[in-house]
């Protein structure tokens, strides 16, 4: 559990929390607006959408350690490749986002989260929760690491840095530490395990309250520092805020570990969402940057332990990691629009464009209000 949220926190830190510092001055150098740099993010993600039910499919049946190694090489060469790309040859820079897009349908949360649905079965919730509790630092050090490095080596430099810690740290954690799958249940101990609340209309209103979550989480990922600027923080205090969103979400994580773990992961659920609508009530009613990054990131640090958690309360553990990329691949492909929609709404709303923000995270909660409980 222990290398499984180290390597995560270099996942996110190295990919998903990248384009929020590097956009500007990688499009910059290439001539291009900050939105084509945003539009190659979203069409990474857009590429993890349509790889997420096949990584499900092979975690459940080979284990999740092969994909999980295999999302390092992913990573570092898309980050490699990105670093190394020439000012003539911008497909290259592309061909790098493309590759990091691989990685990360390899080797986020959801792959790791199926990986110990496979080795725990129906006791994977505590270790589910552990890794997300590790992994909740991943902005906090990705955001001001991969600052300070653009700033010492330029946005290459702390690409090709990245680069270097997927091969040198996160490989090995996979190989070494993760263990090998299980083997398969016998039918009989399969038949003991229960169906849960299984039917098309919970599934479908999972996948819509996680959707509307992920599309807030991830333009957020991408957007937050921005975001805060706008509404009139400078940038130092902007940054300093938005890196409170990781120890919230590690904050949020030890409370579900220590306190929330006796609630049912549908209450959390809907505790977690209301994180969103909440955040953007306190920045509009003038409480402050710091106010929203702490009930943004409480959310968030909840919402990942629960896209994990719920499903395997109410579907069960087996076959776990392809329903997770069925369940999933709405939101991903959400997010995959998420920075890029987000962003122009910025453009063109300003501040207003919160209000997006609030609204998705309003649909998400009405969804989980109509899920029940199985049995």
């Amino acid at each position: 559990m222990g290398a499984l949220g180290v390597a995560q926190t270099l996942a996110w830190a190295s990919s998903y929390y990248l384009p929020a510092i590097v956009a500007a001055p990688m499009a910059e150098d290439y001539g291009f607006p900050p939105s084509a740099i945003f539009g190659a993010f979203s069409a990474s993600l857009l590429l993890t959408a349509l790889l997420g039910p096949w990584v499900g499919r092979v975690i459940d049946r080979r284990g999740g350690r092969g994909v999980l190694a295999g999302s390092n090489l992913a990573l570092a060469a898309g980050l490699g490749a990105m670093a190394l790309a020439p000012a003539e040859w911008p497909i290259v820079l592309f061909l790098g986002w493309g590759l990091l897009g691989l990685g990360m349908a390899l080797g986020l949360y959801d792959s790791a989260f199926a990986t110990l649905a496979g080795l725990y079965g129906k006791e994977a919730r505590g270790p589910i929760s552990g890794v997300a509790m590790m992994a909740g630092f991943a902005s906090t050090i990705g955001w001001p690491l991969t600052a300070w490095l653009s700033a010492w080596l330029g946005w290459r430099g702390a690409c090709a840095s990245w680069a270097v810690l997927q091969l040198l740290l996160g490989l090995p954690l996979h190989l070494l530490l993760v263990p090998p799958a299980p083997p398969p249940p016998t039918a009989a101990a399969s038949a003991e395990e229960p169906e849960g609340a299984a039917g098309w209309g919970q599934l479908a209103l999972l996948a819509l309250a996680l959707t509307g979550s992920g599309f807030n989480i991830a333009a957020m990922a991408a957007h937050l520092p921005g975001l805060l600027t706008r509404s009139g923080a400078s940038e130092e205090l902007a940054l300093l805020a938005a890196s409170l969103v990781g120890p919230m979400q590690v904050l949020a994580r030890v409370l579900d570990v220590l306190v929330l773990r006796r609630l049912h992961p549908l209450t959390t659920a809907r505790l977690a969402t209301a994180g969103h609508p909440a955040a953007a009530l306190a920045l509009a009613a003038g409480l402050g940057p710091a106010a929203f990054a702490i009930l943004h990131g409480a959310g968030n640090g909840l919402l990942t332990i629960v896209r994990g958690t719920l499903p395997l309360a109410l579907f069960g553990a087996r076959g776990y990691g392809a329903r997770q990329g069925i369940i999933l691949a709405p939101m991903r492909l959400i997010q995959a629009l998420a920075p890029l929609a987000f962003g122009l709404s910025l453009e063109r709303l300003g501040l207003q464009a919160l209000w997006i923000f609030a609204g998705v995270g309003l649909i998400s909660l009405l969804a989980l209000a109509a899920l029940r409980r199985p049995g």
